[in-house]
């Protein structure tokens, strides 16, 4: 028999939350916080201690389970040294305890029915996990999967977990998890600090945020709460359309704009419908990694369909632009900028009403996330902050040739 000292392997910091059985278990953190890790061995450690219970996994977007929380879950069934007791499977996503049949099931809100009919072979469906919960921004989708926690459970507890990064005070989880005083909800916050896994080069990261990007810091590093005050874009929902039908409309064209990263910043790839008659803007899909090299820039693209397509890139980075035309995008030029063009290029983006397909996740959070700048003594300045900007900037790229076009109508 192995035995594992859940001391050495899950370490300090969560205790309250690992033994918590009241109905919402609540952690908000920032980045290397260890919630999400954590949650993974709390489950498998749960689910192995109650033969009658199951899993359900939630994300906002279902093809961001396989390499995030399914894979976390299979570090953690690794990390407890039980791999040799659960099955993982990709097809369908799912991972089943052996010994009993119980099982971890992947869904996601961009497909709803998937969730509302779900069933399970062994035991009772009383447990569900919201990783990266902030991106759910219509608290209606979390209230429909609550309720299909229900019914008998066997006299197992039934419980909803919810992990996420805090990017905005404004969101409705705040309001419903943290502003409120209930014995049925349990609410922390924790950061990097309780982390004794980092080394000292995770440590010197997290120190260089505090320094160069403080507001990020203060959301990515200590888990507070991201501050919407200021707003650059207050313009902007999240709404499911189909780009198909928008691109029908008469007069409505593409935009595609590519801001280069990779060790510190991603690279950043924006794709929009511009209807100028209506004054409206669609962003239907994105792209957002860090360490990419132009080759891999180049083949998502072509994956992605998009190489044929114009595409205004950041004109800093001539030779990568060269690269690109060189490995096949051949559309792909150079933005133009100039004197004042990021306040020129907001001020034009100001004027639609944009719309976030909520597959667009990073787009959300920078929209959120993406303000004025202040002056020493706090107070607004008319420069916004040089930070959560990457698929912005590469927005406002996209859409040099459009405004060009538009005031000279």
């Amino acid at each position: 028999m192995i035995k594992v000292s859940l001391q050495s392997v899950v370490g300090a910091g969560y205790r309250d939350f690992w033994n918590y059985t009241g109905r919402y278990r609540v952690a908000k953190g920032g980045r290397a916080s260890k919630k999400s890790t954590t949650a993974a061995m709390n489950f498998i450690y749960r689910m192995m201690k109650y033969p009658d219970s199951n899993l359900l996994v939630i994300r906002k977007v279902y093809k961001d389970h396989k390499d995030s929380t399914y894979t976390q879950l299979k570090w953690a069934i690794n990390r407890l040294q039980v791999g040799h007791l659960w099955e993982c499977r990709l097809s369908p996503l799912e991972i089943r305890y052996k010994p009993t049949g119980q099982k971890i099931l992947f869904r996601g809100l961009d497909d709803p029915m998937s969730i509302t009919s779900i069933t399970v072979d062994v035991g009772y469906l009383c447990w569900a996990w919201f990783e990266e919960a902030f991106q759910i921004l219509n608290e209606d989708d979390f209230n429909k999967v609550d309720m299909s926690i229900r019914g008998d459970t066997g006299g197992l507890f039934k419980q909803i977990t919810l992990t996420f990064n805090p990017w905005s005070d404004k969101h409705w989880l705040k309001k419903r998890f943290f502003d409120v005083e209930s014995s049925n909800i349990m609410a922390i916050t924790t950061n990097y600090l309780c982390n004794e896994f980092l080394d000292a080069s995770d440590l010197a990261l997290f120190e260089d945020m505090r320094v160069r990007f403080p507001r990020r810091y203060k959301i990515e590093g200590l888990g507070e709460w991201g501050i919407a005050e200021g707003g650059v874009f207050e313009n902007w929902k999240e709404i499911h359309f189909d780009k198909w039908e928008i691109s029908k409309r008469e007069g409505v064209r593409s935009a595609f704009g590519l801001d280069f990263g990779f060790t510190n910043d991603p690279t950043a790839l924006s794709c929009s419908l511009i209807d100028l008659k209506n004054r409206e803007l669609f962003l239907f899909d994105e792209h957002y990694e860090k360490a990419m090299h132009n080759d891999e820039i180049a083949d998502m693209i072509k994956r992605k369909g998009y190489a044929k397509e114009l595409i205004i890139a950041d004109s800093q980075e001539q030779k990568s632009i060269s690269e690109l035309r060189r490995y096949g995008i051949r559309r792909v030029k150079a933005a133009e900028k100039g004197p004042d063009s990021i306040r020129a290029g907001i001020q034009y983006l100001q004027q639609f009403v944009i719309y976030v397909h909520p597959s667009c996740t990073n787009f959300g959070i920078e929209l959120s996330n993406y303000v004025w700048d202040t002056n020493k003594e706090g107070q607004l300045i008319n420069k916004p902050i040089d930070d959560y900007n990457h698929l912005i900037d590469a927005l406002r790229y996209s859409m040099e040739p459009i405004r060009k076009r538009d005031r000279g109508r």
